[in-house]
């Protein structure tokens, strides 16, 4: 069954409006579903949830204004100020800003996190709206991308490395390379890969996803084994800790989808349990998988299902 859509509003009940006309505005908490859930029915429509001391905000903002009225009506951008209006992002589990979300239909949908540049801010507009052409270095990184989603990951590393050699630091190599690090076990690799990385590109969603894999790795590795976890489950189904444990050993093997069930069930049970841990590392988890993986977006639906119940 289908989540259902968010339906916000200042006092909480959804209203009724015609789509917005303007490609680009501001909102509130009070006008959140007119501006954006209603005409997200329609065509998408990104918040860019920012802050008038944040430095990357302001570089952002106006390379998505650009974009947007580039794409000449296929998506919506509507500006949220989180100082003024903070309700909708701390909803969403928005730690750190600028952090921009495609809703589609009423959903989160979509999302990244940091100022990109024009280039990728285009591929992620172009994603929503439709395909987008790559040139050769991007069919290169595909390439490299898909033989690791293969368990090739040598011959990954090999093209990564190719690109790196023909055109310098590129993020996404670099965080390619150090995830094939990763997957063979060897985190100081990883490290090294990501050190290499200009400091401009720090907060790129990729190299993101790569820390938070790295950081997921060092918890799972004191851990031990799921069979004490399952028996402790069993025993007594209100312990937390337990579940939470088995989530992040679930996702270290790669059953992304048992280790949300795991963190939405304590969500569920007891939302602010240690300081709302459960969700804090849902959200991790989704920093590490990605914004764009099935199960970041189907976890981020259910989440907010969740809290905007």
């Amino acid at each position: 069954m289908d989540n259902p859509p968010i339906t916000l509003s200042g006092n909480g009940a959804a209203t009724q409006s015609p789509p917005c006309n303007d490609l680009v505005k501001e909102t509130t908490t009070q006008t959140f579903v007119q501006d954006v859930l209603e005409p997200s029915r329609q065509q998408p429509v990104l918040v860019d949830f920012w802050a008038p001391w944040c430095g990357p905000c302001k570089q952002l903002t106006p390379i998505l204004e650009r974009v947007v009225r580039g794409a000449k009506g296929a998506v919506r951008l509507v500006k949220m100020n989180i100082d003024d209006h903070p309700a909708v992002a701390g909803q969403l589990g928005i730690q750190s800003i600028p952090a921009v979300i495609a809703f589609v239909n009423g959903r989160a949908a979509d999302g990244f996190v940091g100022a990109l540049p024009e280039s990728q801010v285009k591929t992620f507009i172009d994603r929503l709206a439709g395909p987008a052409v790559g040139d050769d270095v991007d069919e290169r990184l595909a390439e490299a991308d898909a033989l690791f989603d293969q368990g090739e990951f040598d011959a990954a590393a090999e093209r990564y490395l190719g690109v790196l050699k023909s055109v310098g630091d590129n993020t996404r190599a670099i965080a390619g390379l150090a995830r094939t690090a990763l997957a063979a076990g060897d985190r100081e690799g990883a490290r090294a890969v990501l050190s290499r990385l200009p400091e401009a590109d720090t907060a790129d969603p990729a190299i993101a996803a790569v820390r938070a894999q790295l950081a997921l790795a060092e918890q799972t590795a004191v851990l031990g084994d799921e069979a004490p976890l399952h028996a402790r489950i069993t025993a007594d189904p209100t312990d937390f800790q337990a579940r939470f444990d088995l989530s992040l050993l679930l996702n270290a093997r790669g059953d992304r989808e048992g280790a949300a069930d795991l963190l939405l069930d304590i969500v569920a049970r007891a939302r602010g349990w240690e300081d709302d841990k459960a969700r804090k590392q849902l959200l991790q988890f989704f920093e590490a998988w990605g914004p764009t993986d099935e199960a970041t977006l189907s976890g981020r639906r259910r989440l907010s299902s969740l809290l905007f119940a």
